[in-house]
């Protein structure tokens, strides 16, 4: 078999050497053209990102929210500029599209849980019925709310545990907001012979008297109905959910110690036992 020749392999570099040049006279100059816009459609997005960031933040608009805002301002410029490089170096982006498309359609399918967690995010974080910071109980759980993500909302508690919810069981579920604070109640029996009145002012004076205990919500106390044992008296007042349990022991502790100076009884059930003889 023959070798190839010299002349035979020098023809062959020139024409390597011919498509190369060739590819780079004509595709060069859309090549770096896509370049740069893209990196100028990269810059537009971050800036684009930052001032609606900016104004959001002005206007007092929840971080959540904000965050969420600016970071789809800076992926739609970015998908917008994306769209433009293809075209500019010749790719049609129409069977992209539809292969996405499809593509999107099985995968939906495979992660509906994940998605239905994505859709309820965006809700809450249009609609707020809670922002970071507000105290929420929802299906029997309840907590601070730490972060708002789009797959799931984060709560912590009062021994500082981490509980994280999937979004999907938060919205359209009966919701209760209390914001910074934590509603406690509370109830006493006290004797029938008990001056109730009194009683009542004594538990008011010791809520007045705790500075943690919410004063702009009024504590209530008064006779929330009666039994066999006594005369029930409701106490019913607000704390910071952070220190819930913390404040309601200490003020269980300092209404106790009030009536035991005052020298007011609290009854015991009493069960009478006959024995036949």
């Amino acid at each position: 078999m023959n070798e190839p020749s010299l002349d035979q392999e020098l023809q062959q570099l020139q024409n390597v050497y011919s498509v190369i040049t060739e590819f780079v006279v004509e595709y060069s100059f859309q090549i770096a053209g896509a370049i740069i816009i893209f990196l100028l459609g990269l810059w537009v997005a971050n800036k684009a990102a930052n001032v609606v960031a900016a104004q959001l933040k002005k206007h007092s608009i929840d971080i959540t929210l904000s965050n969420f805002a600016s970071n789809l301002v800076k992926i739609i410029i970015i998908v917008m500029v994306a769209v433009i490089c293809l075209g500019k170096l010749g790719i049609s982006v129409t069977p992209m599209v539809a292969a996405i498309g499809a593509a999107s359609l099985g995968a939906g399918l495979a992660l509906q849980g994940m998605l239905s967690n994505y859709a309820a995010g965006i809700t809450i974080i249009v609609t707020r019925p809670f922002v970071v910071g507000n105290t929420i109980e929802i299906k029997g759980v309840s907590g601070v709310v730490e972060i708002i993500k789009l797959g799931q909302t984060i709560l912590t508690n009062e021994e500082g545990e981490q509980i994280s919810i999937p979004n999907k069981h938060i919205v359209g579920e009966i919701l209760h907001n209390s914001f910074a604070y934590k509603l406690v109640e509370n109830k006493i029996n006290i004797d029938y012979h008990a001056d109730a009145d009194h009683v009542i002012q004594l538990i008011n004076d010791v809520l007045a008297a705790a500075p943690a205990i919410y004063q702009d919500k009024k504590p209530l106390v008064g006779i929330n109905g009666f039994n066999t044992v006594g005369i029930e008296i409701g106490v019913r007042y607000w704390v910071p959910t952070t220190r819930y349990f913390e404040e309601k022991y200490h003020t269980n502790l300092a209404i106790i110690k009030a009536l035991n100076q005052a020298k007011i009884k609290i009854p015991c059930p009493v069960k009478e036992i006959h024995l036949q003889h």
